[in-house]
């Protein structure tokens, strides 16, 4: 029998199947509400390949986070999916953009690439010459979301509830705010600019001692990039080894370009 493959986007709130569905998932439900889901995503598939955030132990599919699907932590994917023997490889969400990107006209044409992902949190990864820079559990070998910033850390000033601090609401979705800002409001404007000031200063060091060449803005904030573009343009320029600075070439499809690669489709 022929076998037959999903590539999976596991999310704290949904899985994203190359299939089309578009599966719901509780991170903070019960062990047999979240096994319940993953056997649902891996119906009728003899194989998969997985991306989905840290800790979790990608070589051997080993939940290991805390705070999220802790109800499975230490448990193995494929045992949860009563799938023990399936074929399923794994790899951080972050990473696994990148290697998408590494395959695309923004990222195959550069030897030193770095990502930032922004979204509900913060994520960064970098490849040096084809190979992506991992720690010894495969999550991205550096992390800046958790760098010390102002009275918290970076990723409260830079994400979806950054931008909402900076434009002084709650209440307005980052969508609004960006909306907003190309309609001319100063305030939603100054928002985004303040953010990408704050990412440009923190990530300056990295990409200098690691001398990027291009730089690749992917999440669903970077839908926005073109507010943030000038901004960090500036700040960037005294990086003397960035040639590029733009988004992925397809946020919507960033993630599984790179679980296409990495199941070898």
């Amino acid at each position: 029998m022929a076998t037959r493959t999903i590539l999976l986007d596991v999310g704290g709130t949904f899985i994203k199947c190359s299939d089309g569905r578009s599966i719901p998932i509780n991170s903070d439900g019960t062990r047999d509400d979240i096994a319940s889901v993953l056997r649902d995503a891996m119906a009728g598939y003899s194989s998969a390949a997985v991306a989905i955030p840290g800790p979790f132990d990608y070589d051997h599919g080993v939940f290991m986070m805390k705070h999220k699907f802790s109800a499975v932590y230490g448990e193995c994917f494929a045992d949860l999916c009563g799938r023990p023997k399936a074929e399923i490889r794994y790899i951080h969400d972050v990473n696994c953009m990148l290697l998408g990107e590494m395959t695309q006209e923004n990222g195959r044409e550069y030897r030193r690439v770095a990502l930032v992902t922004l979204g509900t949190g913060l994520g960064f990864s970098m490849s040096i010459n084809d190979a992506i820079l991992k720690s010894e559990t495969g999550s991205p070998l550096i992390s800046i979301y958790n760098i010390p910033f102002r009275d918290g850390i970076l990723e409260d000033y830079v994400s979806k509830r950054g931008i909402m601090r900076a434009y002084g609401s709650e209440q307005v979705s980052v969508r609004q705010i960006a909306e907003m800002a190309l309609a001319g409001d100063v305030r939603a404007h100054k928002a985004f600019e303040d953010t990408a000031n704050i990412i440009a200063s923190a990530i300056i060091p990295l990409l200098d001692n690691y001398a990027i060449e291009a730089l690749l803005f992917g999440g669903q904030i970077s839908r926005s990039f073109s507010l943030m573009e000038p901004a960090l343009s500036k700040r960037l320029q005294i990086v003397p080894s960035l040639r590029f600075l733009g988004p992925v070439s397809d946020i919507d499809n960033a993630t599984f370009n790179g679980l296409r690669t990495l199941a070898g489709l």
